[in-house]
């Protein structure tokens, strides 16, 4: 069941207290901090993946941007060639649905870039003028902040939602650009689907304090 957003508040609060020097209201302790002084409330991570629309279409910064205004903290970012095995993994609660198997065509649609494991291998196709061009490639992201599954799922909202990611660079749910986890649980696994652990950078970010205020 979710909390009211008010009780969320004020236990965000109180972690976010227990975590600043007495005396100093507001302020960070002098120094670097270690990755992991943050509340665990903080620490929340979700998965963003551009679709190979959104990579064809030169969207990535745009999409990016949104979520650095908001004050979310990027922790992974990669460009690579999802293989049919992971897409089948990454889609496997959509296996029935009458849409799967073009979903999957197209999410593995362009050349490889980057490999979770293997080497990588190319793929090319011909563009008008006949030179050999990439196709378009899924862009995963890992995202973290407070609240931040809940929050990247409204961000993205469809294609009809004026403000919403898909609903100002989108206008069919074929091509809707992104994929967004929805829930902590679902984030976890897909995560693991697109990244081995060592790719998810651990820092903290200097500019916590005044992004939550307390």
């Amino acid at each position: 069941r979710l909390r009211p957003a008010g009780a969320a508040m004020v236990s965000l609060g109180r972690c976010l207290a227990r975590s600043l020097p007495r005396g100093q209201p507001g302020l960070s302790p002098p120094g670097p901090r270690c990755y992991g002084s943050a509340p665990a409330a903080l620490q929340e991570r979700t998965l963003l993946v551009a679709k190979p629309d959104a990579v064809q279409r030169r969207l990535l910064g745009d999409i990016i941007q949104r979520f650095e205004r908001r004050g979310f903290k990027l922790v992974a970012m990669k460009l690579l060639q999802a293989d049919r095995r992971l897409v089948e993994q990454h889609y496997e609660q959509l296996r029935l649905k009458p849409f799967y198997p073009a979903l999957v065509a197209y999410m593995t649609s362009g050349p490889v870039v980057a490999m979770v494991r293997g080497q990588p291998r190319g793929r090319r196709g011909a563009g008008d003028s006949g030179v050999p061009v990439p196709a378009p490639v899924p862009v995963p992201q890992v995202w973290e902040g407070y609240n931040v599954v809940q929050c990247t799922r409204a961000m993205v909202g469809d294609s009809s939602a004026v403000g919403t990611i898909r609903g100002d660079l989108s206008v069919h749910i074929t091509r809707n650009v992104v994929h967004a986890s929805d829930s902590a649980e679902t984030a976890q696994r897909e995560i693991g689907f697109w990244f081995q652990r060592d790719e998810l950078v651990a820092w903290d970010s200097r500019d916590r304090d005044n992004i939550y205020g307390l």
